[in-house]
């Protein structure tokens, strides 16, 4: 995910350092990530459910008896803890992934899916310090397939005779002339 005076310094656009504090607080509180706005989506799409889940429960009660709507109480309970559950290994995987991407992106990968692809992802997912072992397991990917990632370094471009020292034509050929030689062409 990029920063948002990175994506204006690339369009031309730079915010005055004295400027920046309000700019971004303008930003801050108009304006939602991607991230952001996926979260509020599954939050929302989790109340849907959890509000299905009820509404449906309700018209099974119609004429149940007590022992029997203890029993559907229980069962109701599990389930929303089961979504709840998985609501939190969703919003989990949504903030794993974002720390994961923003750290490929600031290591320059080229192709984030090699590079997840060579990533113990089950491990970093478990990891108590999860931004420090990122770092660590994507420098690693970089010390052993540098390749995967833009270079620090400036291009290297030789230049190599090519082979032709005989020029013929145009000034050659004048400086031949006023010297009384033949053309050599």
């Amino acid at each position: 995910m990029k920063d948002i005076h990175a994506i204006l310094s690339e369009i031309g656009f730079t915010v005055p350092e004295d400027k920046k504090a309000a700019f971004d607080s303008a930003v801050k509180e108009n304006y939602r990530t991607a991230d952001e706005v996926g979260k509020i989506i599954a939050a929302r799409d989790d109340f849907e459910s959890r509000l299905k889940i009820a509404q449906d429960a309700l018209e099974d009660f119609k004429g149940v008896d007590v022992k029997e709507l203890q029993g559907k109480i229980t069962t109701l309970t599990n389930d929303l803890a089961t979504k709840d559950r998985e609501y939190q290994d969703k919003i989990a995987d949504m903030e794993f992934i974002s720390d994961l991407d923003s750290a490929m992106t600031s290591a320059k990968a080229k192709n984030t899916k090699a590079v997840k692809a060579l990533l113990d992802i089950d491990t970093l997912k478990a990891s108590k310090n999860r931004a420090d072992d990122i770092k660590k397991a994507l420098d690693e990917v970089k010390k052993d397939n540098d390749y995967l990632f833009e270079s620090d370094e400036p291009v290297k471009n030789p230049v190599k005779d090519t082979g032709n020292t005989h020029i013929t034509g145009g000034m050659a050929d004048i400086m031949r002339a006023s010297m009384g030689l033949k053309n050599k062409s």
